[in-house]
């Protein structure tokens, strides 16, 4: 596993007011492509606000880690598990077009492991949206 983050994704129970809080910042350029989540593009990662993620009372935190293949992503969660961490759902296709699955390190931090066909990562790690 590269030493990176591709996404930061914080948990939101209403995410026009959170959306419109970190545009008002001064954060441009989101892209929404459903009623729960939107990304901003920071720097070479990206930034997410998704009701899912905090829609159960108190806001959540979840990391990602993307890769550049559907077969990766089995790869990295065997390796995190190698290494002490639990998987939390195992490799498989997401309704979006990709593969996903996450692991929890041992503090219980969840890390998303996908493969996102529809954004760019280049060779030095950098995720484009």
């Amino acid at each position: 596993m590269e030493q990176r983050i591709s996404l930061v994704t914080l948990g939101v129970t209403d995410l026009p007011r959170a959306r419109s809080f970190y545009e008002a910042l001064g954060w441009g350029g989101a892209q929404q492509p459903d009623e729960e989540v939107c990304f901003f593009q920071a720097g070479g990662m990206v930034f997410g606000l998704w009701t899912a993620l905090g829609g159960h009372g108190a806001p959540g935190i979840e990391l990602a880690y993307n890769v550049r293949s559907p077969e990766e992503v089995s790869a990295t969660l065997a390796e995190a598990e190698q290494a002490g961490g639990t998987i939390v759902r195992p490799a498989a296709p997401a309704d979006w077009g990709g593969t996903t699955g996450a692991f929890a390190d041992p503090e219980g931090y969840v890390w998303e492991v996908a493969h996102n066909p529809g954004w760019a990562l280049a060779a030095d790690g950098t995720v484009t949206i």
